[in-house]
């Protein structure tokens, strides 16, 4: 893993709300953590401001924050890295299908919500306007239509499964997602994990709380945006280790970040999560998950 890129006053306010399960976060909660991120409290306030006019945060009657009704199919996606294995069912060797080539191109925000539904689950371009993955993932057609639906794919898109593909097609389908490399940065995440997790009881409590928010949240990252592609493509060996340390680093983490957010009044049950709510491929326009 690359050095940790520092977070944007958006990814600190959208991160920290999306720790919640319940509830709502005082703003000197949300001032208090950008500034671990060297962020200024009018940077907070501001985007917070904005988040609010954008509908991606809410205000409760007390004043304080939650995230919106409109990062719904967002949070669902990013919290389902805790059960991959629940994401996925045996591949018959079918393939699901979007076409978007009749799609209007014009209206660019409507173009970045397609992109970002397409590849949070997965797809890629088969040919031009043609984007596929294969058909294994739980539910099968009918919910895997409807959660592109939900986060944010035209509703006009054709999505459909496709069989019996000649096997020079097959094997341009099976090329899309670089195997060797998949299983590469699975590896490499989970030692950064293992070494991040040796580092933490010995740093001193804020630079254990940078250091699990960043560390942790490319590490969820990953995993959200991973294309769950069946054994026959990618063996999933080093993805499963891998879940297995982020669940253990996640546990750390919420522990790093406790004591801080108790002294808010904020219970804590899950570690912060590098995810953002509102560009293709990520939830941020800087380069998170939505």
């Amino acid at each position: 893993m690359s050095p940790a890129v520092a977070p944007s006053a958006k990814s600190v306010v959208l991160d920290l709300l999306s720790t919640l399960p319940r509830g709502s976060m005082p703003v000197g909660t949300l001032v208090a953590a950008g500034a671990l991120f060297g962020l200024a409290e009018n940077a907070i306030r501001v985007t917070i401001t904005r988040l609010l006019s954008s509908g991606l945060v809410e205000r409760d009657e007390r004043g304080q924050y939650r995230l919106g009704a409109r990062t719904g199919a967002v949070s669902t996606q990013v919290a389902s890295w805790r059960r991959l294995a629940d994401r996925t069912r045996v591949w018959d060797g079918g393939w699901i299908a979007v076409h978007t080539a009749g799609l209007a191109r014009a209206d660019r925000a409507a173009g970045r919500q397609r992109s970002r539904a397409l590849h949070f689950l997965g797809l890629r371009e088969l040919s031009v306007g043609l984007a596929v993955r294969p058909d294994n993932l739980a539910g099968g057609i009918d919910a895997t239509r409807a959660r592109l639906y939900a986060l944010g794919l035209d509703a006009t898109a054709p999505v459909f499964v496709v069989r019996d593909l000649d096997d020079a097609i097959t094997r341009r389908a099976h090329a899309l997602w670089p195997a060797t490399s998949l299983v590469a940065e699975w590896r490499t995440t989970r030692q950064a994990l293992e070494r991040s997790e040796r580092q933490l009881p010995q740093l001193p409590l804020e630079r254990a709380m940078v250091e699990s928010f960043l560390v942790g949240g490319r590490a969820i990252r990953q995993l959200v945006l991973d294309p769950l592609l069946p054994e026959r493509i990618v063996p999933a060996h080093e993805r499963d280790l891998l879940v297995a340390t982020l669940r253990r680093y996640d546990r750390l983490g919420r522990t790093v970040w406790a004591t801080f957010l108790r002294g808010f009044g904020v219970p804590h049950l899950h570690a912060p999560a590098d995810v953002r709510i509102d560009a293709p491929g990520g939830l941020a326009a800087d380069g998170g998950l939505a």
